[in-house]
């Protein structure tokens, strides 16, 4: 009897075991995901993807963490604490990569750079701002001001830094300043201030924006996750831009600060000027990246001596593999 009871209990523990063990196998895969700035529309179909479990059916536990204004996303990275990061275009992770860090990018969810100069309302193109002030960060010396210089003339003594205020640029109707299609242009619109907003992307400048950008080594050990990832992101923007509810619900939780009357304003700007869904992202999916524009951004940094071909390739720079199978169709 105390053999029986005791081959019975020795079997019921072998079933439990290999019960759990089924169970952790079908574990999902945790990833870490890491954004450019605070919770916003601009993330929305990152955290859609979370909300209605797309990335739980692509079998990864995926954590979207908030980048900010003093936070080195890329070093983050680098220390293992995130597994791939929203490069704010792919200008910008090229000149990372050819700085040491061996980065590559696999999606653009954005087919135009959301950056633009924003002016008073006697302003109505770009050649119209020789010789008037124009706000710009300290970053903008690495990205598109030496287009703009290059396309427009602009110099750079009409510089002023910008210092994410609107109240200069409010307050002079001589300025201008450079903006977020989505975000500085609501401000100023809610001060009630007439302005018009020139976009770059619509005059030639060539970036992608919000990219998905991993190690070369997440790539190589983790292809089969990342792969998952970009394909369940893409199908995550195409929900969020038909019913963006569910990931302004998350949004507004790691971002106390959004409004709904924001939210709202960026994703009916997201729509209306196609920013995921038009260009190649027509025809070819969500976050595709073509070998044209990637060359084009790679030529303007060359050509601007913002990166030295000697140091990087442009092959090492981006990769389609990831996004090309994915083909999530607008």
């Amino acid at each position: 009897m105390r053999n029986r009871t005791a081959l019975r209990l020795g079997s019921f523990a072998l079933a439990l075991a290999a019960a759990t063990g089924a169970a952790q196998a079908q574990a999902p895969e945790k990833f870490v995901y890491m954004t450019n700035w605070y919770a916003q529309a601009e993330h929305g179909g990152f955290y859609q993807a979370i909300a209605t479990g797309l990335y739980q059916k692509a079998g990864l536990d995926v954590t979207v963490k908030m980048g900010g204004p003093q936070v080195n996303i890329v070093q983050i990275m680098a220390a293992g604490q995130a597994d791939c990061v929203m490069g704010s275009s792919d200008l910008q992770m090229m000149q990372v990569r050819e700085g040491g860090v061996p980065v590559t990018t696999v999606a653009a969810v954005f087919q135009k750079d959301p950056q633009v100069l924003i002016a008073h309302e006697d302003v109505t193109t770009f050649e119209q701002l020789k010789g008037k002030t124009i706000l710009i960060a300290q970053s903008a010396n690495r990205g598109y001001w030496p287009w703009l210089k290059a396309k427009y003339g602009f110099t750079d003594s009409q510089t002023r830094p910008y210092t994410f205020n609107i109240q200069p640029f409010v307050a002079d109707k001589n300025t201008a300043q450079q903006g977020y299609l989505t975000s500085e242009p609501y401000a100023i619109q809610k001060a009630g201030v007439k302005a018009n907003t020139l976009m770059f992307s619509d005059h030639g400048f060539p970036a992608y924006a919000t990219t998905v950008t991993c190690m070369d080594k997440t790539l190589k050990d983790r292809a089969k996750a990342v792969a998952a990832f970009v394909k369940a992101s893409a199908e995550g923007w195409k929900s969020y831009l038909a019913d963006p509810a569910p990931g302004n619900a998350l949004i507004k939780k790691d971002n106390p600060n959004m409004t709904d009357e924001q939210l709202a304003y960026s994703v009916a700007k997201l729509k209306e000027l196609g920013m995921v869904t038009g260009g190649d992202a027509a025809t070819q999916g969500i976050g595709t990246i073509t070998d044209a524009r990637a060359k084009a951004s790679y030529d303007f940094l060359v050509s601007a001596k913002l990166l030295d071909p000697a140091k990087t390739e442009l092959a090492k720079t981006y990769t389609t593999s990831f996004i090309k199978d994915a083909k999530v169709l607008p």
